[in-house]
């Protein structure tokens, strides 16, 4: 999100469906960081955000950053209209971090069998999409971004490689919760493997979410 915000040409939306995801599964309402601020600040109903979305002109580029597990039941339909891109990452290395905010996160918090749902989706009703692996966009973020631009049609803009470090307007209430590291960083750094222990409570999720990463990977860019 904080590369494409740098486009002149590209408006940023932060998880728009939040609020929705919140409204109907309250038990996520009971473990999720700032959830009555959320609620309270963005609109409930899921179908009115999509309806804002698709109607939304304010720049040639629309970039809305959702997690998969907000779309609930929604009617999916609606993205044949858009371009669909699936971010994901290794889960050794995503787990440790999730579970820093989200403690004993299970499979539908982290996204991993909900991204094949979504991908069989895209499959059966023949819409466009590709898996963006956070790993490569990490060893080589030039390349990565060119063939992601070439896939949405856009023209790759240098300005994406780099920012400042700080926040975006644009940040969701959330973002004091999950983003001081974006928030730190000027660009996307250096690739590192985590050197801290793997945490052994989550060997579990790791094992149930492993099948589905390696599946997501096999389409990446």
């Amino acid at each position: 999100m904080y590369s494409f915000a740098q486009r002149n040409d590209t408006k940023v939306f932060d998880e728009p469906l939040y609020a929705y995801y919140l409204k109907h599964h309250p038990e996520a309402h009971s473990y999720h960081p700032g959830s009555e601020d959320i609620l309270s600040t963005m609109e409930n109903d899921g179908n009115k955000v999509i309806d804002a979305m698709l109607s939304n002109n304010e720049k040639p580029v629309l970039f809305f950053k959702h997690m998969t597990h907000h779309l609930l039941d929604l009617d999916r339909d609606f993205m044949k209209q858009t371009v669909n891109i699936i971010l994901t990452r290794n889960p050794k290395e995503m787990l440790p971090s999730f579970d820093k905010v989200i403690e004993n996160p299970s499979i539908n918090d982290v996204g991993y069998a909900l991204h094949i749902e979504l991908l069989d989706y895209f499959e059966k009703h023949n819409i466009p999409f590709t898996v963006l692996d956070s790993k490569k966009v990490l060893l080589n973020p030039e390349e990565t971004l060119k063939k992601l631009c070439d896939f949405a049609e856009i023209s790759f803009d240098s300005n994406m490689l780099s920012w400042q470090p700080q926040q975006r307007p644009e940040d969701g209430i959330w973002a004091k919760y999950w983003y001081n590291n974006v928030h730190r960083s000027n660009g996307f750094q250096k690739y590192k493997p985590k050197e801290a222990p793997f945490p052994k409570h989550l060997n579990p999720l790791l094992k149930e979410c492993q099948p589905y990463y390696n599946k997501l990977i096999s389409y990446s860019i």
